[in-house]
């Protein structure tokens, strides 16, 4: 059985890193290779014969519906399997990339089972076969993902204290209502400062194996900082995840991705029903942060 040769197209290097250590970690023996942009991969091409290829779609300079129209009508290259991963799972997307001619289609984020199924059925289809092996399960992100949420391990700096005026409880809902805090017992009549800024706006976190409503607490170009409820199923640190952010009225704004970055119970509590996350954005392409800035140009009132 030869090695098989995978290129990864991705402009954001986390997902492009992530997308190699899956394929490492169950395919042995691979060679990768791999490319933060289409025109890049290109080039890469000339001097490498490679048996899949992995490619985003929204891409700056050349898109991966470009780059595969560009495979396709090339003699050279037609025959080589195509896997578009992307976060874009629209059924318009879809549709489009099928009739461009795409081997198989991967929604970010994305389980690594779901990655090696794609990627040995489209070699199968054209006479191939990859060696593949279960790596053993990781120990080090679970334990420390359960530490901050527990609140015995340090979190990141930015993280602002919770004023000893006003209940942890209240400080929860107000992270996610938008609604300022107020001190437990406090007459009416006498409001407490509030402990939290509004609320700007909402983002739908699309987790691998599940979704949530994250409401945003602070955001920049490069941090989104947020609450969202506590549900069966928990992020972890450094889990993949697309970030869909939605003005409050509604409106969307731009569809990113990104990871977890830290997370920790907004209560001093085991049983906490609100979490306080940071995702990491790690998009490079120029239209997604041109998106982003003029959205929070706009919460800042420029």
């Amino acid at each position: 059985m030869s090695s098989i040769k995978f290129l990864v197209v991705d402009d954001a290097t986390f997902i492009r890193d992530l997308l190699k250590k899956n394929l490492r970690d169950h395919f042995p023996g691979a060679t990768i290779i791999d490319a933060a942009s289409a025109k890049k991969a290109q080039v890469l091409l000339k001097t490498n014969r490679v048996d899949l290829i992995l490619c985003d779609w929204e891409m700056p300079e050349m898109t991966g519906e470009e780059f595969l129209h560009w495979i396709r009508g090339s003699e050279e290259y037609a025959d080589i399997p195509f896997i578009m991963v992307t976060s874009r799972g629209e059924r318009d997307f879809i549709v489009k990339a099928v009739q461009a001619g795409v081997s198989d289609y991967l929604g970010k984020p994305f389980k690594p089972e779901s990655l090696v199924n794609k990627v040995n059925k489209a070699l199968k289809k054209v006479g191939k076969e990859a060696k593949t092996s279960v790596p053993s399960r990781a120990s080090g992100l679970g334990g420390a993902s359960l530490e901050v949420l527990t609140g015995s391990a340090d979190i990141s700096s930015s993280s602002k204290p919770i004023s000893n005026k006003v209940s942890v409880q209240n400080q929860s809902a107000a992270l996610l209502t938008g609604a300022p805090a107020t001190a437990p017992n406090r007459p009416a009549a006498q409001p407490e400062k509030r402990a939290t800024s509004r609320a700007r706006g909402q983002a739908q976190l699309n987790f691998a194996s599940f979704k949530t409503t994250c409401v945003i607490s602070d955001i920049s170009l490069q941090l989104l900082s947020g609450a969202i409820k506590r549900e069966a199923s928990l992020p972890s640190i450094l889990e993949s995840v697309v970030i869909s952010i939605v003005q409050n009225d509604g409106e969307d704004v731009a569809r990113l991705n990104g990871y977890v970055h830290s997370i920790q119970a907004a209560e001093n509590r085991i049983d906490a029903g609100v979490l306080k996350v940071q995702i990491r954005f790690v998009d490079d392409d120029p239209v997604k942060l041109d998106q982003l800035s003029r959205y929070i140009a706009k919460l800042q009132g420029r």
